[in-house]
């Protein structure tokens, strides 16, 4: 077992958010479980609408690792993961398709139109090991794309 977690910046031709100080991921305490994650932009976002947010952040970890995406208790309420948990596989990293620009597709669901800030914590990331259940598994296929990229 080694410890390749790390955060980077995806490469410039990746990168959505262009010519834009990036801050990556960090946990707020020494304690903390989870990283929390910065939204590189302003936007505003009608009742029941997603914001669909690049974070120009890719993660790299062990093959047994997976990053585990999560709204933070303080945005609950108002805000939700339009896919309520975001998986971020090892093999993301670095793919053909985005380089493993993790994005973050928020839904307001509340009856207000939310502003969130460039620089606002807008949801939190655990890493944490994975077990397959069959040790001898005949998976070969490596991924070639970003979202949806093993097929629906």
């Amino acid at each position: 077992m080694t410890n390749n977690r790390k955060f980077e910046i995806v490469k410039d031709e990746f990168r959505k958010n262009p010519n834009i100080d990036i801050q990556l991921p960090q946990r707020a305490t020494e304690k903390s479980a989870c990283y929390d994650f910065y939204s590189p932009c302003d936007c505003t976002v009608k009742p029941n609408q997603v914001a669909k947010i690049w974070t120009d952040v890719k993660a790299n970890m062990d093959n047994d690792n997976v990053l585990l995406l999560q709204i933070r208790s303080s945005m609950g309420g108002t805000w939700e993961l339009n896919n309520v948990q975001g998986i971020i596989d090892a093999d993301y990293f670095e793919n053909e398709n985005n380089d493993g620009n993790i994005g973050i597709f928020l839904k307001n669901v509340s009856n207000l139109t939310q502003t969130i800030n460039k620089g606002d914590k807008i949801c939190q990331g655990m890493f944490t090991y994975y077990l397959t259940t069959v040790d001898d598994e005949p998976i070969s296929k490596k991924r070639i794309g970003g979202f949806g990229s093993s097929g629906k």
